[in-house]
């Protein structure tokens, strides 16, 4: 059953190859149908792949080759909660290791251009901490980093 509301994201050419790395790297993600084109078009072949249906992390996507007219931009963005560093580090390093770029405070993007915020739920913790004083503490922490160091963050934390 198609969802009511799936994101859909534009490739030039590999929403295949992102949905695949997409399930192999995030729990609870799959590919699902893959539409082919069924006679040749303007921009391709008959056989190419337009349309993969696939969900990262629970959430239904679609991702679609529509060439090279439209990028990712960090205006869209997947935020992943992690648990701990060693899933943070797992998650940053696949993305970040397979063609994509390091980026500020848990960002980075994947080779396809797509933002990703790695956030561990202790940088979360620790900037709503209730203490005005440990959360600016835990944030400007935070500032400095790259991939999300949750010792250093909750170092800061604890002052």
């Amino acid at each position: 059953m198609t969802p009511k509301n799936t994101i859909c994201l534009w490739y030039d050419g590999t929403a295949l190859d992102a949905a695949q790395f997409y399930a192999a790297t995030f729990p609870d993600s799959a590919v699902g149908k893959v539409y082919r084109a069924p006679g040749d078009y303007p921009a391709g072949k008959q056989g190419d792949v337009l349309t993969v249906e696939f969900t990262v992390l629970g959430i239904p996507c679609l991702g679609l080759n529509g060439g090279p007219a439209f990028k990712h931009s960090e205006a869209f963005s997947f935020q992943v909660a992690t648990d701990d560093q060693a899933e943070t580090d797992r998650l940053w390093n696949a993305i970040v290791g397979n063609g994509g770029q390091e980026s500020e405070c848990g960002w980075c993007k994947d080779k396809w251009g797509l933002s990703w915020q790695i956030t561990p739920r202790a940088l979360t913790d620790a900037i709503a901490d209730p203490d005005p004083a440990a959360a600016k503490r835990a944030f400007d922490a935070m500032m400095q980093m790259r991939k999300i160091d949750i010792a250093k963050i909750e170092a800061a934390r604890r002052g």
